[in-house]
């Protein structure tokens, strides 16, 4: 069986159906994942809302049974919910069936072992990817056991153990057509809260927009807040393991300005992380409020690794995923959904309010720039020897981030794509387009010169 190798991406297995994923493909991973793991022991298995779930977890589960593996089967939910299964069930392993946010014809297997790691290039990805691709799976003598769990009704019911109601507050919620839905109008209502909901059909189609919360996407739930008179608005992406959230005046807040909100009112002192992307501003709150800040690489796989190592209280990406220590580290968006709403609740002020507390700097968006997966990390490396000699005080954590006084510029290799990217801060408007056009010109200099 021909098998594409750029199936197998960072954090999970992943690729359009009919194209690059198929059943016999989704078979061969149950088969790998069971030998994987020893051919014993169980597995928990959900999936998203797509169309192609219901085939892709039914060859998965055939796999799985083959090697010997019992299925514990938990439908469709999201893929927090898995992670909450996983130890809840205490099941060897879970794998959601999901493709997050990505469009409806893609799909894949986020796969999770019961230590909590993300198997992850570096982290059993290539061991598991010789598995499939050789076919060299473990022969059991017997076909492993089934049984369906309610995962959804002991989710909930986890999740109203953690939180206080919050009667009367309001919220505007864009479920993206996704598992959010499945959970989060039943478990608001029985805390207490008014949900205003939109896109909350979860037939796989995707109907209202791609199940990707972001500045395009949310504009109608940005409306639907400020006309409402909401307290705040969140967007769940297709899978729920990134929340969005909208203050009261429709202004959308990026995840490390939401992390910087959670830092302002949480109980527990501790370690901070959050990636090297991130808004000098976060950092300034968690110092100026007790906290230890430590910035680290893009990326969950990166992140949940560093809050588990470190014991942090929390964590967090500017792409909108939020790490909780007190759930053992994990992204769960329904969680923070609830988190950032008890806040404003107990705060009894408005979110705009403590968001206008918080500095901001003049930033630029995630910028990319084409550059050959042959010499992207060569050209990362020149500029980094280039702005060095400009004076810059610099740091290799990931990519290259050179920091002035007046701001800072980060340049990075693309983990998934042949481009490098570019992001900027500082303290004015000024600076920041000349801390762009540097970036810029190094990067077009260093590439011409790297691709002769």
């Amino acid at each position: 069986m021909n098998i594409a190798d750029h199936i197998f991406r960072a954090y999970d297995i992943r690729g359009v159906y009919g194209e690059d994923l198929n059943d016999d493909i989704a078979y061969r991973v149950g088969r790998a994942l069971g030998t994987f793991i020893g051919g014993k022991g169980s597995i928990l298995v959900t999936r998203d809302v797509r169309r192609s779930g219901e085939a892709l977890c039914r060859s998965l589960i055939d796999g799985l049974r083959e090697s010997g593996i019992d299925v514990v089967f938990g439908g469709i939910t999201t893929t927090p919910a898995a992670y909450f299964g996983l130890k809840h069930y205490k099941t060897d392993a879970a794998v959601a069936v999901t493709a997050s946010h990505n469009p409806p014809e893609w799909n894949g297997f986020k796969m999770v072992l019961k230590d909590g790691t993300t198997i992850s290039q570096g982290a059993g990805m290539e061991k598991l990817r010789e598995i499939i691709k050789s076919a060299s799976f473990i022969h059991s003598d017997k076909r492993g056991g089934f049984r369906e769990v309610k995962l959804v009704e002991d989710y909930i019911a986890f999740m109203r153990s953690r939180f206080k109601r919050m009667d009367g507050l309001k919220v505007a919620i864009d479920y993206s057509d996704g598992a959010a839905v499945y959970i989060v109008p039943r478990l608001f209502a029985e805390l207490g809260m008014k949900v205003i909901g939109i896109n909350d059909n979860p037939d796989g189609f995707f109907r209202g927009h791609v199940p990707e919360p972001n500045e395009e996407t949310l504009k109608p739930l940005q409306r639907i807040v400020v006309e409402n008179g909401c307290d705040l608005g969140v967007g769940f992406d297709g899978d729920a393991d990134r929340a969005v959230f909208i203050d009261d005046r429709g202004r959308l807040l990026t995840g490390d300005m939401a992390l910087a909100v959670l830092v302002k009112f949480w109980p527990t002192r501790g370690k901070i992380i959050y990636d090297v992307n991130s808004t000098t501003a976060l950092r300034e709150v968690a110092e100026a409020n007790g906290f230890t800040p430590i910035e680290w690489k893009v990326g969950r796989a990166f992140i949940l690794q560093k809050v588990r190592e470190e014991g942090a209280v929390l964590g967090g990406e500017k792409s909108n995923h939020l790490y909780f220590g007190d759930i053992e580290g994990t992204d769960d968006a329904i969680y923070a959904a609830l988190t950032m709403s008890r806040v404003v609740y107990d705060a009894g002020r408005r979110l705009s309010e403590i968001v206008d507390e918080i500095p901001h700097y003049p930033t630029t968006p995630i910028l990319t720039y084409d550059c050959p997966d042959s010499i992207k990390f060569k050209v990362i490396d020149g500029i980094a020897e280039a702005l060095q000699q400009r004076g810059f005080r610099i740091s290799r954590l990931d990519g290259v981030k050179a920091y002035a006084e007046d701001g800072w510029l980060l340049i990075r290799a693309s983990n998934t794509m042949p481009q490098v990217k570019m992001s900027v801060e500082a303290k004015t408007t000024e600076r920041l387009e000349e801390l762009k056009q540097l970036g810029e010109t190094l990067i077009k200099e260093i590439t011409s010169k790297e691709a002769q």
